[in-house]
């Protein structure tokens, strides 16, 4: 049953819903990131680029990268292991690693750092044997990539998850059948017929590792030009009164947003039309 394209408004509560929807809109993302610009040019171009070329904003631009670059990858692979796991076996717990794996979005992400800090702090589990051994996890890279790890977790795992259950098995299949091994499956059969909804995964993934605040916030210890991600620094300067520099920090995870936001509609467009054209085969 085909479904039917969607229409133009032509009644008065379908233009009201129309003008509601768009005024909603306008009100949460546009006026903010209005704002956001307005804030950081304020004092005209020299400022904002002083602001940037602070040597503990630059420090911060750069952890903020090193995370994302760690973490991405890190759930990128877990997310392609796990959605074959889930849609390719049968097997119990099933059930829980579905529900584990939503997890993330149901908590809050200061949980989800504040878990690292019972682990690896000073009063925590393994702390004492990490002290011992001059082991740093906490307020340092290493539990700053946990915690984004953990906050980021699902994205790519949810996007592949219903693409590779609609496709199935029989591709798959029948590579195994003319004799084509494990790896050869999966970079000749699995990953072209998944790469579209994969680099969504990935694209949503880095987005929010890179604005990721609170998780990061609980296990970095906050110290400027060493564990300051680019949102930390955005909250000390603001805290400070320095509303030029913040904005101008905010400005450059406004214009990552914007680039998320057009890379996203273009991976939407070009994995609806491979999604369309495999079911048509």
């Amino acid at each position: 049953m085909r479904s039917r394209p969607a229409e133009t408004p032509k009644t008065v509560a379908g233009f009201g819903l129309t003008a509601s929807a768009i005024l909603w809109m306008d009100l949460i993302i546009v006026l903010p990131l209005a704002v956001v610009l307005t804030e950081a040019f304020k004092g005209g171009l020299a400022p904002y680029l002083a602001a940037l070329d602070d040597p503990d904003t630059i420090a911060a631009i750069q952890l903020t990268l090193l995370v994302a670059a760690i973490s991405v990858p890190l759930n990128a692979v877990f997310g392609i292991g796990s959605a074959w796991c889930i849609t390719r076996f049968e097997f119990k717990g099933k059930g829980l690693l579905l529900t584990i794996l939503d997890l993330p979005f149901t908590i809050s992400p200061v949980i989800c750092g504040l878990v690292w800090i019972l682990l690896f702090g000073t009063q925590g589990w393994f702390g004492g044997w990490l002290r011992d051994h001059d082991v740093k996890i906490v307020f340092a890279l290493p539990g700053m990539v946990l915690a984004t790890v953990l906050v980021t977790l699902p994205f790519v795992a949810r996007e592949l998850i219903p693409l590779m259950t609609d496709q199935g098995t029989d591709e798959e299949v029948a590579a195994v059948t003319l004799g084509a091994r494990g790896w050869d499956v999966f970079f000749r059969v699995t990953l072209p017929n998944i790469k579209w909804a994969l680099l969504y995964g990935v694209l949503l993934c880095t987005a929010r590792a890179m604005g990721e605040f609170g998780a990061v916030s609980v296990v970095s210890g906050h110290i400027r030009g060493l564990t300051n991600t680019l949102p930390l620094q955005i909250e000390i300067l603001y805290n400070q009164y320095e509303t030029i520099a913040a904005f101008a920090c905010a400005s450059i995870l406004t214009g990552l947003a914007i680039v998320t936001l057009i890379l996203k509609t273009v991976l939407e467009w070009r994995f609806a039309g491979e999604l369309a054209a495999h079911r048509r085969h």
